[in-house]
């Protein structure tokens, strides 16, 4: 793009707005979100780009600019593969047309904003790896200054923990011991969000060995919502941990990990520390688990000693050494379906043959293209007016990056809308069928990525380390050998241009750009509520108003490939539509482990996806996915329940006062009406009697129904009398009710057959309850509660659900409320990431 187009094409917003929501065919979210996150602007604030075309002409004109380099090159044709030896060089236009309305091939996020701008300067990479913390507080203020350094220029930053020593371990300070690991990782997740702020972009992820002493800590901190919010959390699971139990043995914790001869050695209870992670997952969707083993062997890069993988970038995807950084780019898998929809659709092979095989040449462009940027970077560290030693550390990171980067040339070659493709077949997502026309898929996918590499390294050269030997020993090299034998016998004799290829990486933005399901994931919504300010309306007109005042329209949203499918089947019903009944709270888990587990065998990287879960969801569930997810060989896993985040709630009549307030309970009078509400307790039939003064909850009992007394399934309400027995002269609480013939029916004895345990937490919550802590501080209480037996912790769940039944109306739930827009339901979890249906508000791309 000359300069003096960018000096002259220059827009309103107004101008920019219409434009872009015709180009989206007036999906608001799409345009608004291009028009907020990559839309390009000049330093004087104004919009340089009209459309999305303009940034793909911008983007198309730098890709080509690096493949002209290459083109002038001789070519030993011969050694090339079939596809290579007959293809036409890639000119700007075709490129173009690639990248046109996000059919084809789709850069992500950083690349889209940044490249051929040249009013920013920023990395082209979406994440980045760096080192462990150096075990000394210069250490961990060294990588405290990276994550704020990395993340200013859009890269998200993963490192692990286990370099550090655990608490209580003696230090040469005048602190005498270690604070140990969680004590530092409030630190580093402060600095992510205090950079993700003014359009800087922060996603940081920590991860731990499973065999760190501190282990417990750290798979337990996030139970508290209110630490460590600005990083996920994950563990390195070994295959040495797993197989212990499985078979219910002792594991042994030490540091330094590696070590011969730890410091430090604790043996535990396997099954213990599991258990442990499971609950933490099913009450917070954290720890996820990184199944480490598999992520070394199952890999072309992490088999070589300068490659070892270190830990991954904040969504997982993406495993890495450290001080290296991966490229993303995404394929449009619907707009390889011919006729999608209707009875003769069909995928097309070929056409995507030839375009992942033109995807990677220009993924092995964006390393270039990188290097560029990288470069810029540096000599704008160097010219910053900062003293040396202050600019040393960010220096130093960026010269790391540029080295790696062009000794391994790592690219993530993914794709985006598998749901939709597949409901374009009209094939169901979690079916048998959906298994076999996914495994074609992968199959010329990674056929067709390979033949690229290979081909680059005829014409390019190798990466700089590629070694045969190493290479048989790794085994998605074996895999390749079995699947792709010639394929396999070029590489070896000439190399491949890149390190590792593939990946599976959140498309959050991505897809709302190109108005498609996202990633791997399943269609979380078929349909949903949108919300458009409109200060014209009326009072009477306005279909929500908010706490300030401003008045909404609300309208139903359809996702986008439904609405094409209701265009060609107008007289049908959403239940007649291929995505009936496949939605991500609705498929079958276990087919879901299934198919991930196909399309690993075929990427280079990992996947970035949740499997989303019903809140009803049992913790022995979770214990079965995360299981099955490590049997079937899955590199990683995250599960989400809905609401597990704590579906804290915030009260509007939530006070702002600094000081403790000592109250007096209100006296309780011998009859008080009740509530009852029956909740299931992992398989079992319970019952809650919840006491209401006032119409508030005052004092909650629970106990197994069956454990309990015969009461009729209609009885909804009656009364708890506290009375004296007169027998043992102790208080005892009594049941009334009215039964169905009009006739009052006394229960003697409430507690009597209740488990007194659980009789006792009840008592200490009503407690709680009134001495006036608000109803929604008492839920976000409960849900933080961490007990040994299952029966209790899922006890603990029907509890807040009988009492979440008495929050007033209108409040806010914190689990779905969007930061950014506010919407109280808008926040869905995917890929391992939240984000916004209503305003397009993520932390991924």
């Amino acid at each position: 793009m000359s300069d003096l187009l960018l000096e002259n094409s220059t827009y309103s917003r107004e101008d920019v707005q219409e434009a872009a929501l015709m180009y989206f065919g007036g999906d608001e979210l799409a345009a608004t979100t291009w028009i907020n996150k990559y839309c390009m602007i000049n330093d004087e604030n104004q919009y340089a780009e009209l459309t999305p075309d303009d940034m793909h002409e911008r983007m198309a004109g730098e890709f080509y600019r690096i493949e002209k380099k290459y083109q002038e090159r001789p070519v030993e044709k011969e050694a090339l593969s079939d596809y290579g030896q007959r293809r036409k060089p890639l000119k700007e236009s075709v490129i173009f047309e690639l990248f046109k309305d996000f059919k084809y091939l789709i850069p992500q996020g950083s690349v889209m904003a940044l490249l051929g701008n040249p009013f920013l300067t920023g990395s082209l990479s979406n994440c980045v790896v760096i080192d462990a913390p150096i075990d000394s507080y210069g250490g961990i203020f060294y990588t405290d200054q990276q994550i704020a350094q990395l993340c200013k220029r859009r890269c998200g930053v993963g490192f692990d923990l286990s370099t550090i020593r655990p608490k209580g371990l003696a230090v040469h300070n005048a602190a005498g011991t270690s604070s140990g690991i969680v004590s530092f990782m409030e630190r580093f997740s402060n600095t992510t969000r205090e950079v993700s702020q003014n359009g800087r972009r922060g996603a940081l992820m920590l991860t731990i060995d499973i065999a760190h002493p501190d282990i417990e800590d750290f798979v337990t901190v996030k139970q508290d919502l209110s630490k460590v919010t600005g990083a996920n959390i994950s563990v390195r699971v070994s295959d040495e941990f797993m197989k212990a139990v499985h078979s219910g043995e002792e594991f042994q914790l030490q540091w330094p990990i590696k070590s011969e001869n730890p410091i430090i050695t604790k043996s535990i209870d396997a099954k213990e520390l599991w258990n442990t992670i499971i609950a933490s997952a099913h009450n917070t969707a954290e720890p996820g688990i990184i199944y480490w083993d598999k992520q070394h062997h199952y890999s072309t890069s992490s088999v070589y000693p300068d490659f070892e993988n270190a830990s991954t970038n904040p969504c997982s995807e993406i495993a890495m050494q450290p001080n290296d950084s991966c490229r993303l780019m995404a394929l449009n898998l619907f707009s390889f379906i011919n006729q999608p929809f209707t009875s003769e659709a069909h995928f097309n092979h070929e056409l995507f043959y030839e375009v992942v095989y033109e995807g990677q040449r220009l993924m092995d462009d964006l390393v270039d293209l990188e290097l560029e940027h990288v470069t810029a970077i540096i000599e704008k560290i160097a010219n910053d007016p900062e003293p040396g030693h202050i600019k040393h550390v960010e220096a130093d990171t960026w010269n790391h990056l540029y080295s790696n980067g062009k000794k391994g040339r790592r690219t993530g070659l993914g794709f985006t809308a598998l749901a939709d493709a597949l409901a374009g077949l009209g094939v169901k997502f979690d079916s048998d069928d959906a298994l076999d026309v996914v495994k074609e898929i992968m199959h010329t996918k990674c056929k067709a990525e390979f033949d690229s590499s290979v081909d680059m390294a005829v014409e390019r050269g190798h990466f700089e380390a590629f070694d045969p030997q190493i290479e048989q020993t790794s085994d998605f090299v074996k895999f390749l050998a079995e699947e792709f034998p010639e394929t396999y016998e070029r590489m070896m004799t000439h190399g491949r241009r890149n390190i590792s290829i593939s990946t599976v990486a959140p498309t959050g933005t991505v897809s709302m750009l190109a108005q498609t399901s996202s990633g791997i994931e399943p269609v979380f919504m078929l349909s949903y509520k949108r919300r458009r300010k409109a200060t014209d309306l009326s009072e009477k007109e306005a279909t929500f108003i908010d706490d300030s005042g401003d008045r909404w329209e609300e309208f139903d949203v359809y996702h986008k490939k439904l609405e094409d499918w209701k265009a060609l089947y107008p007289n049908k019903a959403i239940e007649e539509s291929p995505y009936a009944g496949a939605t991500a709270p609705e498929i079958d888990w276990q087919k879901r482990i299934e198919l991930q587990a196909l399309i690993q065998k075929y990427v280079t990287h990992s996947i970035s996806s949740t499997i989303n879960l019903p809140a009803d969801t049992s913790v022995e569930e979770v214990d079965q996915i995360y299981r099955q997810a490590w049997q079937q060989g899955l590199k990683g896993i995250t599960v989400y329940r809905d609401g597990s985040r704590t579906g804290v709630l915030i009260s509007q009549e939530e006070t702002k006062e600094d000081d403790i307030i000592e109250t007096k309970a209100p006296k309780r009078p011998k009859e008080l009406l009740a509530k009852i509400v029956r909740f299931q307790n992992e398989k079992e039939n319970w019952m809650a009697f919840v006491g209401l003064l006032n119409g508030k909850p005052y004092e909650i009992f629970t106990g197994r129904a069956e454990d309990s007394f015969a009461l009729p399934a209609y009885v909804k309400d009656g009364w708890i009398i506290r009375t004296k027995d007169q027998r043992t002269n102790k208080t005892r609480y009594d049941f009334l009710f009215v039964d169905s013939q009009g006739y009052e029916v006394l229960i003697a004895g409430l507690s009597r057959s209740f488990d007194q345990q659980l009789w006792n937490y009840a008592k200490l919550i009503s407690g709680i309850l009134r001495h006036g802590m608000p109803l929604v501080d008492v839920i976000h209480l409960i849900d933080n509660l961490n007990f040994d037996r299952n029966h209790i912790n899922t006890w603990k769940n029907g509890v807040n659900r009988a009492l979440k039944k008495f929050v007033p109306e209108g409040t806010k739930s914190k689990d779905h409320l969007c930061p950014q827009c506010g919407d109280e339901e808008g926040l869905i979890f995917e890929e391992g990431c939240l984000k916004c249906k209503n305003c397009g508000h993520t932390a991924c791309s």
